[in-house]
C-alpha cells in the first residue's frame, strides 16, 4: 500500500458492529478505510496519537433542522461539535423545497415559528437559488459542509407547493394533485433525496405555523400519506420519518402500521421518552414496537436520551402550543404578544386550559421544564426592580404576592418587556429507564436531538456526548459496545446510509477519537448564550470536551475542540457518495 493520509496510532477501537472492543491502528486514504490492523507500508502524511483513547465511527444524527444553519455553519454545530458526522436534514416535514419565488418568505416565517429558527439569521444566511427538489439538492451540494448530510422530502412543502396553502389547510389532495405529488417526489428520489417526513400532532399540534394554525401535515388526509408511501414501495428505497403523538392513541399506532405495510420501508418513529417514576411509560411503546416487529414491520423507535433544560422567555417560546389559549397568546409580533398578555379574556383562558389539565397539556409541560408554578425566574432583563425575584420559583412568588402562578408568570414577562427568563429546573432523570429504552429492544436508536431547532432555549444536539458519559460511563447500563452501534451503525442502516456508521476497511472514514474519562459537555444543563449567527442573533451552545479528533472522509474537522476549518462533508444522494 502507498503511503496513507493519516494514521491513527495506538487506539482501542470499537467498531460499530458490536464486536468486542480491541486495540488496533487505523490506516485512512482517499477518505476511506484502507486498513485496520497489523502494520501499514508506505507510512502516513498525519499522525493521530489515540493511545489511552477510544476510535470509534462518527456519530450519525437522524433527527436535525440544520435545514437553515447548515448553510452558514458547514459543521452543523452544537451537533458537529459533539462527533456527529452525519446528519438528516428536512425532519417532520418542514424545510425549504420546493418552494416558489413568492413562498419564500413565508417559508422562513415558518420555521421562525414551529421551530424557532431565528428569522434574521435565515434572512442574511440563506441564498435562495433553486425552487425544486433537484435545484435544491444541487445547490446544498455545492455549499461548503463539514458534516455529511443527506435529507427527507419536506411533505409540508410538497403540499404547499402543489396545493397552495390554504388548500392544503382545508382538504384533501384531489386525484391531480395526488399523482403530482407523487411525480415531485419521484424525480426528488431520482435526484437523491432519502425519503419523506411529516409531523402528525393534529389540530392543537405541539408546534403551530406562523400564524397559530396547524402546520400543513398535522391535519394532512391519511390517503394523502400513503399516496406518497406507495411511491417508496414501488422503488423499494428511502424511508419515512413521522413525529406523532407520543400518547399512544390507538388510532394513532394502527396507522403507523398500515403506514409501514404500505411502504415496506423502514419508518422513524419519533419519539419514546422514559418518564422518571413510571416504567410503564416507555415499556408500552416497546412493547408496541416489538408487536410490530413480530409482524415484519419495519418500524424503528428513536428515543430521548438527552438530559437537557429549557430557558426561555415568552418573547421566543412556541412549545405550549398544545394549548389553543396560550398558543394564542405566544402567536405574533412582540407587540401583539404584550397586548395580549394584559387581556383578561385570554388570561382567563390560559388559566382554564391550564387548570383543567388537558393531558397534551401535561405532557408538553413534562418535557419542557415541568409544570408552571416549578418554573425558575432565572434572569429579570437587568432591571433592579425585578432582581428580588430572580432566583425564586414562580409557585413561591405567588404564594408570597397571593396572585395565581399565571399571572406571575405574564406580569413578570410584561414588566421586563418579555425578557424575563424562566428555567425548568433539573428535576432529576430516570438512568435506568432511559437505558432500558436501548437496551430492550433491537430497534431502539437515541437522541431525536431537533440539533438547530429552538435555538435560543435548547441544546439537544449535545446528546450524543451525554449518552456516553451518563449512561456508559457513569451509570454502566449500557455497554460502549452497545452504546457506539446504536449511536452510528444502527441509525446508519435504518437510514440509508451506504457504508457508514462502522470502521471497516473500504468504508467511509468518519471517525471519532474521544477520552472516555474526560467526556463531558460545557456548560451543563442549559448551555450559555453566544451572538454567533447570521443578523447578530444569538443561540444556546453547550460544547464538547474529551473529543481528540473528529474526522469526515478522512479530513480532520476538529482537533481538541478546535474546528479546523475544513470542510470535507458531502451530499450523500440516495444515502450514498
Amino acid at each position: 500500500m502507498t503511503e496513507c493520509d493519516v494514521h491513527i496510532k495506538g487506539g482501542m477501537v470499537v467498531d460499530g458492529t458490536r464486536v468486542p472492543r480491541f486495540q488496533a491502528d487505523v490506516w485512512i486514504k482517499d477518505g476511506k478505510i484502507a486498513q485496520i490492523g497489523g502494520r501499514a507500508a508506505g507510512g502516513a502524511k498525519k499522525v493521530i496519537n489515540a493511545d489511552g483513547l477510544i476510535v470509534a465511527p462518527g456519530f450519525v444524527d437522524l433527527h436535525t433542522h440544520y435545514d437553515a444553519q447548515i448553510r452558514w455553519d458547514p459543521w452543523c454545530t452544537i451537533s458537529g461539535w459533539h462527533g456527529v458526522t452525519s446528519v438528516v436534514l428536512g425532519n417532520c416535514g418542514f424545510g425549504f423545497a420546493p418552494v416558489k419565488p413568492d413562498f419564500q418568505e413565508r417559508s422562513m416565517l415558518t420555521m421562525t415559528r414551529t421551530e424557532a429558527i431565528p428569522y434574521d439569521s435565515m434572512k442574511e444566511g440563506m441564498t435562495w437559488d433553486w425552487e425544486t427538489i433537484p435545484e435544491y439538492l444541487d445547490s446544498l451540494d455545492r455549499s461548503a459542509k463539514g458534516v455529511n448530510c443527506i435529507q427527507y422530502m419536506p411533505t409540508a412543502s410538497l403540499m404547499t407547493y402543489v396545493m397552495g396553502l390554504e388548500a392544503a389547510k382545508s382538504r384533501a389532495a384531489t386525484p391531480a394533485e395526488k399523482k403530482e405529488m407523487q411525480r415531485l417526489l419521484h424525480e426528488g428520489m431520482d435526484a437523491g433525496l432519502c425519503g419523506f417526513s411529516i409531523q402528525r400532532l393534529g389540530p392543537d399540534s405541539t408546534q403551530a405555523d406562523y400564524d397559530g394554525s396547524p402546520m400543513v401535515t398535522d391535519i394532512m388526509a391519511d390517503e394523502d400519506i400513503l399516496n406518497l408511501a406507495t411511491v417508496l414501495r414501488e422503488r423499494d428505497e428511502g424511508f419515512i420519518q413521522i413525529t406523532q403523538s407520543t400518547g399512544q392513541i390507538k388510532a394513532d399506532l394502527a396507522f403507523l402500521e398500515k403506514l409501514a405495510e404500505t411502504a415496506c420501508r423502514p419508518i422513524l418513529h419519533n419519539v419514546i421518552v422514559a418518564a422518571r417514576k413510571d416504567p410503564k411509560v416507555h415499556r408500552r411503546s416497546l412493547d408496541w414496537l416489538e408487536r410490530c416487529r413480530e409482524r415484519n414491520l419495519p418500524i424503528y423507535g428513536q428515543t430521548g436520551t438527552h438530559r437537557t433544560g429549557f430557558a426561555f422567555t415568552l418573547e421566543h417560546w412556541n412549545l405550549y402550543d398544545a394549548s389553543p389559549a396560550w398558543r394564542e397568546l405566544t402567536t405574533g409580533t412582540k407587540t401583539d404578544k404584550l397586548a395580549k398578555m394584559k387581556n383578561p379574556a385570554l388570561r382567563a383562558a390560559v388559566k382554564r386550559e391550564t387548570e383543567e389539565a388537558d393531558r397534551k397539556l401535561q405532557v408538553i409541560q413534562a418535557g419542557v421544564g415541568g409544570p408552571i408554578p416549578r418554573l425558575i425566574v432565572q434572569t429579570a432583563n437587568s432591571q433592579a426592580e425585578l432582581e428580588p425575584y430572580v432566583g425564586k420559583s414562580v409557585g413561591q412568588i405567588a404564594e408570597e404576592e397571593g396572585k395565581d402562578p399565571i399571572d406571575v408568570m405574564l406580569d413578570l414577562s410584561l414588566a421586563g418587556d418579555l425578557n424575563v427568563e424562566f428555567l425548568g429546573p433539573d428535576r432529576g432523570f430516570n438512568a435506568e429507564h432511559t437505558a432500558e429504552m436501548i437496551n430492550a429492544s433491537y430497534f431502539t436508536v437515541p437522541g431525536a436531538s431537533d440539533g438547530g431547532a429552538h435555538t435560543k432555549f435548547f441544546t439537544g444536539g449535545a446528546f450524543t456526548t451525554d449518552f456516553l458519559r451518563w449512561l456508559v460511563r457513569d451509570e454502566q447500563l449500557v455497554s460502549l459496545e452497545e452504546a457506539h452501534y446504536r449511536l452510528s451503525a444502527l441509525p446508519a442502516h435504518a437510514a440509508g446510509f451506504h457504508d457508514r456508521g462502522v470502521l471497516r476497511e473500504g468504508a467511509a472514514a468518519d471517525v471519532v477519537v474521544y477520552n472516555l474519562d474526560e467526556l463531558d459537555i460545557e456548560p451543563n444543563w442549559i448551555g450559555e448564550i453566544v451572538h454567533d449567527f447570521p443578523g447578530n442573533e444569538w443561540r444556546r451552545i453547550q460544547r464538547a470536551k474529551g473529543y481528540h479528533a473528529i474526522l469526515v472522509n478522512g479530513v480532520q474537522t476538529f482537533e481538541d475542540g478546535e474546528c479546523t476549518g475544513e470542510t470535507p462533508g458531502h451530499l450523500l444522494r440516495n444515502g450514498r457518495g
